[in-house]
């Protein structure tokens, strides 16, 4: 090569020389391969369509907006439309012929027709106003101006409404082409003046072929499982795959491009750590799954993104257990077939669980002050979950228990001080008695009532003394006959349960037996109540309500409380159930009700005048009205 030889800063220096080596200009391939004909365009079929039967039918909007994520064509289509509608030479398939005056002037960047503006840069009021200045000015050569603006979001608002006249009645020569990344910023006012298409996210197959026709124009080896690595990791951005596609091309020295080099360069797992980790995982081998986690650590990792990576690896073999959902999944033909051969291997219900673990793992992952741990932990739960599969088959696999047989009721025996015959008999048992209970001041027990003739039961058949566990001994000590009389239950009685039994035997609650009172004696309780709730320093709102307001007899035993406002009924009802408890076992009365009801206020109370409250407080201490006196105080 030729080498020029040069001095530094235009000087000659005696013994110091710079050598240049003059090479040819490179182009990165996002621009050397920018399609220029609607046909080239990739994967954006619905909208090339469109525009070719716009200018097919002649049917050209005045203004457009493309609009869609970044590197998925919106610039370009905006050029080859511009080229195309300007066309002198229109091709029968609706594409610009690339050789009249007025394609190649496009080509070489010196058309008077087409103008682009950057409204990142140029987004004043000022730049608007020249733009709207060409406007004005018809084309000298060709049908129509072309006005691209691109990243029409970063336009100002005074800049948007000085744009918004033009927009709506331009000339009919003048077209405007708007391209952005985030519709939502634009002006409502501006979407309706426009016809919005919508681009797509490039798929991975598409973009994958495109990569395959340039490795092949530039000579390069490759193989497809790294292209398609390279199209995954551009999101659907066909200008982002280039950039790593010249990437990988300039690592590899411009020979290959291979699968190893792809994962090596773009710090991506591979996904063979996945298939040995699942199989590690479906062999309940906990600690080759951890020696992998800290080999993919080492090699420096985010474990956010290996957990996240095996939950995708999960779902692929969950769509990859079915022949339809095959093409939901994202990867090459060979990583393909991997997946299909380990998804036979693993059952729905483990991948559902892993997937679920993963998830749980991956959400708290941010959280947590030990990430690690939380990978590790993931990992050891999903290594035991066939074992607890199979620990549910065996538990199930268990005979289940046969139903017992009824067991036989235990017998009655009644022993006693008092000589008991052993012969069978079927005579009715006499009255058992107990010593009559006396009634004192601290015990009170009712005497018990005389037995009725229809409760007294038959006297079982003694067998023996002796206690074994289908009989149950009772015993009864030697009974006085002049003593009152204590019946045994009978077999009625014995049926009852016991709420049943306590609601008989509590005259309270028969719903009779209730001790009358009168106004008075209620206002007694209610303030021995007010003391109690005052002795433990209630809620001063609830103080008041018992020391400021008495309730008023509706009719027996139904009282209402007339309240101030909404927050004393609440302070109120919350403290209900005590005091009805207290009013109801003081009074003896399980029919008192206490209804609330808050008082409409007539008028808006009026403010206290600063007069009005000096009076209230000199009443309370007099010494303020002398210290006023004395100091000649004015009140305000």
């Amino acid at each position: 090569m030729p080498v020029k030889t040069v001095s530094q800063s235009g000087l000659h220096k005696p013994g110091v020389l710079f050598n240049f080596v003059l090479m040819d200009n490179f182009v990165v391939s996002a621009r050397k391969y920018r399609p220029v004909t609607f046909e080239n365009v990739v994967g954006q079929r619905h909208i090339t369509g469109t525009l070719k039967n716009a200018i097919k039918n002649n049917q050209l909007a005045q203004a457009f907006l493309f609009c869609g994520p970044r590197g998925v064509g919106k610039t370009t289509c905006a050029r080859i439309l511009a080229k195309t509608i300007n066309c002198t030479n229109l091709q029968s398939d609706t594409e610009a012929c690339g050789i009249c005056d007025s394609c190649r002037a496009f080509q070489n960047g010196n058309s008077f027709n087409v103008h682009e503006l950057d409204a990142a840069s140029n987004n004043s009021v000022d730049d608007i106003r020249n733009l709207i200045e060409q406007v004005r000015i018809p084309p000298q050569a060709g049908r129509y101006k072309i006005y691209i603006i691109d990243e029409v979001h970063m336009l100002s608002q005074a800049a948007f409404n000085a744009f918004l006249k033009t927009l709506e009645e331009p000339p009919p020569y003048a077209i405007f082409i708007l391209a952005t990344t985030e519709k939502h910023k634009i002006l409502p006012t501006i979407l309706s003046r426009c016809q919005i298409f919508d681009f797509n996210r490039i798929q991975v197959d598409d973009m994958t072929h495109h990569l395959e026709f340039i490795a092949q124009k530039e000579h390069i080896n490759y193989e497809a499982d790294g292209l398609h690595i390279i199209a995954q990791k551009a999101d659907g951005g066909l200008r982002d795959a280039l950039s790593m596609f010249d990437q990988i091309v300039s690592f590899s020295g411009g020979k290959e491009i291979t699968y190893k080099l792809v994962i090596d360069n773009l710090n991506i797992l591979d996904y063979d750590y996945y298939f040995r980790l699942t199989d590690y995982i479906l062999g309940e081998n906990t600690p080759q799954s951890l020696l992998i986690l800290n080999e993919i650590l080492a090699n420096g990792f985010d474990g956010y993104h290996f957990i996240s990576g095996l939950a995708n690896h999960f779902r692929n073999l969950l769509v990859g257990k079915d022949a339809s959902t095959l093409k939901l999944m994202e990867v090459s033909e060979n990583i393909r077939k991997k997946y299909e051969q380990q998804a036979q291997q693993v059952s729905v219900s483990f991948l559902v669980s892993a997937l679920n673990l993963a998830n749980q793992c991956d959400l708290n992952y941010k959280l947590s002050k030990n990430q690690r741990l939380q990978v590790e932990l993931a990992l050891i739960k999903m290594c035991h979950i066939n074992a607890a599969f199979n620990l549910v088959k065996e538990a199930s696999a268990l005979p289940k228990p046969t139903a017992e047989p009824e067991k036989k009721k235990p017998e009655l025996i009644v022993t006693s001080t008092q000589p008991v015959p052993e012969t069978e008999t079927s005579n009715p048992v006499e009255e058992v008695t107990y010593p009559a209970i006396s009634k004192t001041e601290n015990n009170f027990q009712p005497e018990a009532a005389p037995k009725p003739a229809e409760d007294i039961v038959e006297k079982p058949v003694v067998k023996t003394v002796e206690a074994t566990p289908e009989k149950v001994n009772i015993f009864i000590p030697n009974l006085n006959p002049t003593s009152t009389s204590i019946k045994i239950p009978s077999l009625k009685d014995l049926g009852k349960t016991a709420s049943q039994q306590t609601v008989e035997d509590d005259p309270y609650l028969k719903g009779t037996d209730f001790e009358d009172f009168d106004t008075n004696t209620f206002l007694k309780k209610w303030n021995e109540y007010a003391a109690k709730a005052k002795a433990e320093n209630k809620s001063m709102t609830l103080l008041t309500v018992f020391n400021n307001i008495k309730p008023v007899m509706l009719r027996s035993y139904v009282f209402e409380l007339v309240l101030e406002n909404k927050s004393q009924e609440n302070i109120f009802k919350e403290d209900k159930p005590n005091i009805m408890n207290f009013l109801r076992s003081s009074l003896k009365n399980f029919n008192i009700e206490i209804q609330t009801r808050i008082e409409e206020q007539s008028g808006l109370r009026k403010p206290y005048s600063p007069v009005e409250k000096f009076q209230f407080m000199a009443a309370k201490n007099p010494e303020l009205a002398e210290l006023r006196k004395r100091f000649n105080l004015e009140i305000d």
